[in-house]
């Protein structure tokens, strides 16, 4: 493991980095420090955590999912669901206007569905891609001022909380600004407008209604973690996110800031890119192979990169499904190269005279993740130990790997994280919903997973559904298109003169931070 305390001792080598000039935040204002860029204010197209934290200042959704997995009304007062369970209904509250004071009426509420859904946009983001390829969206519909109605093709279970993570807008300004405009220039119906754009450098949001307790949010990116925590320490950040472990006593002991750390949500694992275009090049081949994808779990030594470079204890995933939701019988991939060896050299993939068994490129984006350059070089080198060629590619998170992502076109490997909850264990599995989600970014179409959600779909037997999902999972587990690793603790730095609590979904939501 001397490798893996090598990349441990190097990413300390940065921590004496001075505050930048930045003035302290007047007390009407609250300051957050992002370790990765936004790119997008389109609500069809906002597909990363942090983009979407800012935007939901900006855009208010039907109902909401708060911390604890409670559903609660936003926008809207009232749903009711049809008896078919297909036509979602929401009565709107009164009196509500879009930031540019155009009235947001059940008509304003469907065309913000129906837009999104409009192939001639091309929208990729999390509601095209992930929510509305999951609740098998039809069309959006306004019944009369107030109540607007949601038509999704088939029963599903957890439609409701999918449907909270839809951005609500007006009709007119979005009817009538074009595409390039509307992704910098949003209009939204939440309580805070956006001021100020500088992009690579902050965003400012200003409060135009309720809930909220500052007048002003800026959200500054912040790619060095150290520079991070030199500015939370001097008092000009008041949170900060992906905090690097090495830094936390630093923190605790400045007596000016605090750390929360909690146990997220967020899925991290390496990818297994199986499409078609994929396939042709060096290594995609090789990972068509279940066996080879097996082999390689046990190549990682996922223990201790969460020890030493997360300096986290955690134990390995089993699959996409957070625990308790997860199969209760699974045990976690052990650290065995010796077996991953022999079942490359069963599936046909023995070592050459130089060494190597197949050569693949990994591509992963920078700072996105906690301590995610490490832990992507630590893995390199395990899948090395075994004799597989692996080209590194590391590339800026907003720039190169989310365009690569939307495409999903990453790989042959790719190491990504995907957000996930603990209210339900079909959220967690619906980014693999279809074959199509625009969030299977492996193009894995094993039917023995994907034929099983009409199955799901068809019963509302608790006990029956669950025995189908644990089915689902073992096939997942044994032949799926993810190298487990680890739901990824969240480790945030907080200002003393602030009162805020960190949630273990990575929702950075501001409403109710108040000053100490």
């Amino acid at each position: 493991m001397t490798r893996i305390r090598s990349l441990l001792l190097a990413s300390t080598a940065g921590l004496a980095v001075a505050a930048t000039g930045h003035a302290q935040p007047a007390d009407d204002t609250i300051v957050v420090g992002l370790s990765a860029d936004i790119n997008t204010f389109e609500p069809g197209n906002i597909s990363s955590r942090p983009n979407s934290n800012i935007a939901r200042h900006i855009f208010g959704t039907l109902f909401t999912i708060d911390g604890d997995g409670n559903h609660l009304p936003d926008l809207a007062e009232s749903l009711e669901i049809s008896d078919d369970g297909t036509a979602y209904v929401y009565t709107l509250r009164e009196g509500l206007t879009c930031h540019d004071g155009e009235p947001l009426t059940a008509e304003g509420a469907a065309f913000s569905f129906n837009r999104v859904a409009d192939p001639d946009n091309a929208f990729t983001g999390n509601t095209p891609g992930f929510v509305f390829s999951s609740i098998g969206f039809e069309s959006a519909e306004a019944l009369d001022e107030r109540r607007v109605q949601i038509n999704i093709a088939r029963p599903n279970p957890i439609a409701f909380g999918l449907i909270a993570e839809v951005f609500i807008h007006c009709a007119d300004y979005y009817q009538n600004n074009s595409l390039d405009h509307l992704a910098a220039n949003p209009v939204g119906s939440g309580p805070y407008r956006l001021a100020e754009w500088d992009v690579g450098s902050n965003v400012t949001l200003e409060r135009v209604g309720e809930p909220g307790h500052f007048d002003r949010i800026e959200w500054r990116i912040i790619p060095e973690a150290s520079t991070r925590t030199a500015e939370l320490i001097a008092g000009n950040v008041d949170i900060i996110e992906n905090v690097s472990p090495d830094q936390v006593d630093v923190i605790d002991n400045s007596g000016t800031a605090e750390m929360q750390i909690v146990q997220g949500t967020r899925r991290i694992y390496v990818g297994f890119n199986l499409s078609e275009r994929q396939s042709q090049l060096p290594g995609g081949d090789a990972i068509q192979d279940p066996m080879v994808r097996r082999a390689l779990q046990y190549a990682v030594d996922v223990p201790t990169i969460c020890a030493q470079l997360l300096q986290f204890e955690c134990e390995r995933a089993t699959g996409l499904v957070n625990p308790p939701n997860d199969h209760p019988d699974l045990e976690p991939y052990p650290f065995e190269p010796e077996t991953a060896e022999a079942m490359l050299d069963e599936a046909g993939w023995p070592r050459a005279d130089d060494g190597t068994r197949f050569s693949i490129r990994f591509q992963a984006g920078r700072g996105r993740y906690l301590n995610d350059v490490n832990v992507v070089q630590a893995i390199t080198q395990m899948l090395q130990d075994v004799g597989v060629d692996v080209e590194l590619d590391l590339m800026d998170w907003s720039t190169q790997f989310i365009p690569l992502i939307r495409q999903r076109d990453a790989g042959p490997l790719y190491f990504l994280g995907s957000g996930g909850a603990l209210w339900s264990p079909l959220y967690d599995m619906t980014d693999l919903a279809t074959v199509d989600a625009g969030t299977n970014y492996t193009h894995w179409d094993d039917d023995r997973w994907f034929s099983r959600w009409a199955d799901i779909a068809a019963t509302d037997d608790e006990a029956e559904q669950r025995e189908i999902i644990d089915e689902m999972l073992q096939v997942f587990y044994d032949d799926g298109p993810w190298l487990h690793l680890y739901f990824q603790p969240d480790f945030y730095g907080v200002s003393n003169r602030i009162n805020w609590t960190a949630r273990p979904d990575e929702k950075v939501y501001l409403f109710d931070a108040t000053l100490n």
